[in-house]
């Protein structure tokens, strides 16, 4: 997902709640040690938008919908899949059927029981054209999507129907190695029909116009305000496991602000910027999770010829000391990279190792000043390139300025190679970035599901988020086997991937800069932390405050 999705491109991830065990586990935590008054007090960085599951694409929305909604799944540890409102799933030989036994026993808020048709009714409606919902790109494996998106078939006709009231079937056009992994994103929620007819085009706008099904149900939001809490749902199938009775939520923008609240305990956990995290690295309240995004530099090679070259390419990848940026520029945990794809994000199937480490190409995120210089001369020559002038487009927040600022310095160490940095506010930089009007630019992406085809996808030629043109018949190859012919087939379908990482890094298609951290201060008494670091956090998941 781009930036506008995950937050800020400023080192920071995800919002500040996360998980614990999985609702429906018992822990200590839940038997003994527990203060009387089981409430929070949590920050996002931005308002809520919408509570539409069919609409809702920022980080801080997303964030309640885990908080309020059940789906078919949820997601654990190290994104272990967790039953959630499927008991039972049967998949087909071929990959392309699935089948999902739903229980019984959960209810919407207003008492009515949660039904397979909630799923069918809540798909069809993100699929139609007419919701324009930004992440029904998700559902694109679902038999007759496209035709349902273009509008040459009704959304009745998507591949998703009720067998029943408690059994779910869903067709694929083809198999979804990841499919799974994507039910536990908001988007695959259930929707109340009647609550959605009854709203309108109001629905979702404040928490009084929403149903709830989740563990939660959000109150005192009228649609604008910055404050807001969530509730204990006694609807809830698994109400007896979540201790948590409260959330108090409120919008802090500003670090400084957010480390003063929580130094004058009002508030339960919050997210520092680098100077904070180089001010505090010994304080045993502060957390730091990394994984799931990458920030990264694109190339234009439609726009400037001397791009077009692997040497000059290469050259400015091997100018940039990446671990000088994580470490010495940014001081927020972020980490340099070991590619595009990010580090903590999936394993290898057989071995458990990280795909990142088995993808690995060191010319492709090493620093090597001297060769840098090499390649640029060579390259320039090559590519009948006297001077390379420059402009490096990024997102005008302090943070991302200082990147640039940074960027632009060690560009300029290679020979005949002039940079202008030019910063921009987030969207005039995300239209131009849209447009190809641009030399060098910014970019940064999180991981929507855990599986390398999330970011890999990104620099298939013709991808709209290939905004530099890269374009590599092989690279392409490996990704459309790994979506094709290997999709049933874990092992050589992750083979496909690695090969497709290395073929990028190879071919230095795009310039891996850091992986952003999540650095928070975090108060030890509110209970147990699971970090997921593809998609947003799964706040629901707390459940308890110790004395």
């Amino acid at each position: 997902m781009r930036g506008k999705h995950f937050g800020i491109l400023l080192g920071i991830t995800a919002l500040v709640v996360g998980g614990l065990a999985a609702c429906g586990k018992t822990t200590t935590s839940n038997k003994t040690g527990l203060a009387a008054d089981q409430e929070v007090k949590l920050s996002t960085k931005s308002e809520v938008t919408t509570l539409d599951v069919s609409k809702a694409a920022d980080s801080t929305s997303l964030t309640q919908l885990y908080h309020t909604q059940e789906g078919l799944y949820r997601l654990g540890k190290n994104e272990k899949l967790i039953n959630a409102m499927a008991t039972k799933t049967t998949v087909s030989n071929n990959g392309k059927t699935y089948v999902f036994n739903l229980r019984h026993d959960n209810k919407w808020n207003d008492g009515k029981t949660v039904t397979a048709k909630d799923y069918v009714y809540s798909w069809q409606r993100t699929v139609n054209p007419k919701t324009a919902a930004e992440y029904a790109y998700l559902m694109a494996g679902i038999q007759n999507y496209s035709q349902v998106q273009s509008g040459k078939l009704a959304p009745s006709q998507l591949g998703v129907k009720a067998l029943g009231k408690y059994k779910l079937q869903v067709t694929l056009s083809k198999p979804v190695a990841y499919f799974k992994l994507l039910l536990a994103f908001p988007t695959f929620f259930p929707q109340e029909q009647s609550i959605v007819d009854k709203y309108g085009k109001d629905y979702g706008h404040s928490s009084d116009q929403t149903a709830y099904d989740g563990p939660f149900v959000m109150t005192k939001w009228q649609g604008t305000n910055q404050n807001w809490q969530l509730v204990k749902n006694t609807k809830f199938w698994d109400k007896k496991k979540i201790t948590l009775k409260k959330m108090n939520f409120q919008v802090v923008a500003d670090p400084s602000t957010g480390l003063n609240l929580y130094q004058q305990k009002k508030l339960d956990a919050t997210t520092l910027d680098g100077t904070q995290v180089a001010n505090l690295k010994n304080n045993k309240d502060m957390k730091t999770f990394v994984g799931g995004s990458t920030y990264y530099m694109q190339m234009n090679q439609k726009r400037i010829k001397a791009l077009r070259n692997l040497k000059v390419r290469q050259a400015l990848s091997m100018a940039i000391n990446k671990q000088q940026l994580a470490k010495s520029v940014l001081r927020d945990g972020s980490k340099a990279p070991l590619g595009f794809v990010s580090q903590n994000l999936t394993q290898n199937p057989k071995t458990k190792a990280d795909f990142a480490k088995d993808a690995y190409v060191k010319s492709g995120v090493t620093y090597d000043l001297k060769q840098a210089k090499q390649l640029m001369k060579a390259g320039l020559k090559a590519s009948g390139t006297k001077e390379l002038h420059l402009t490096l487009m990024a997102d005008d927040t302090s943070v991302t300025k200082t990147v640039a600022q940074y960027i632009q310095a060690d560009l300029e160490k290679l020979p005949n190679v002039k940079v202008t940095l030019s910063t921009l506010p987030y969207k005039t930089r995300l239209s131009r970035s849209n447009s190809g009007n641009f030399d060098l630019v910014l970019s940064n992406w999180g991981a929507d599901f855990a599986d390398p085809i999330n970011f890999l996808s990104l620099m298939s030629t013709g991808n709209t988020n290939n905004n530099g043109g890269f374009s590599d018949a092989q690279y392409d190859n490996y990704v459309k086997k790994s979506e094709n012919q290997d999709a049933n087939k874990p092992t050589a379908r992750y083979n496909d991937l690695v090969n497709a990482e290395k073929r990028l890094m190879t071919q230095q298609g795009v310039i891996p800069l850091y992986q952003p951290a999540t650095v928070e201060m975090w108060n030890a008494k509110v209970s147990g932390y699971v970090w997921n670091p593809a998609g947003m956090s799964r706040g629901y998941q707390w459940m308890a405050v110790q004395k």
